[in-house]
């Protein structure tokens, strides 16, 4: 299996994944993921006190449970794209690897179609997330129980769009850069 950013014996790299992204956006993609990070550090402090608050002192900090659940999923939103653009996506590469030992032009177009549809899917699935961002607003939804603790959902709702829109712009990215190395390696092979 080629490491990420290796060449091939065409000078061509064997892989998209690890590549700077064109326009600087894995600048943007990696701090999208630190900010990720970051709101995981927050939320064990979080979750720490809450623990610590209802063991010593018998007082937990309300909300907890509801930060939390809305947390996950705008964490990982944030950090999709640069899973992505560092290829540590979940998929199976055994016709893949196959095919970058024997033929890495078809290899490379393989996987500018597979970018191609994933940028597909997450153009379906941002479309289908715009309209419960909006009525979230319109309805001021919220988690929790009034009286005690209410937070709202539309930031996480606006959040996961970010995180949509820039998976899609990689996903977009990654197949360019995968239709030009196999533009490359046909050219390398004639």
């Amino acid at each position: 299996m080629t490491t990420p950013g290796t060449s091939t014996a065409q000078g061509v790299p064997a892989d998209s994944y690890g590549l700077p992204l064109p326009g600087g956006f894995a600048r943007l993609t990696r701090l999208l993921n630190a900010l990720g990070t970051l709101w995981i550090v927050a939320l064990m402090l979080l979750i720490n006190t809450d623990v610590l608050g209802r063991e010593l002192i018998d007082a937990p900090v309300r909300g907890v449970t509801e930060l939390v659940s809305l947390s996950i999923v705008g964490i990982v939103f944030l950090q999709l794209a640069d899973t992505l653009a560092a290829g540590r996506m979940t998929r199976a590469d055994v016709l893949l690897d196959r095919l970058k030992r024997t033929t890495p032009w078809l290899a490379a177009l393989l996987q500018a179609l597979y970018h191609a549809v994933g940028a597909l899917l997450m153009a379906v699935i941002l479309w289908a997330a715009w309209e419960p961002l909006v009525e979230s607003i319109r309805i001021q939804e919220y988690v929790g129980a009034l009286g005690d603790f209410t937070a709202p959902v539309w930031p996480v709702r606006l959040i996961m769009l970010v995180g949509m829109v820039a998976t899609l712009v990689t996903f977009v990215l990654l197949a360019w850069l995968d239709l030009r190395r196999s533009l490359a390696l046909r050219e390398a092979r004639a």
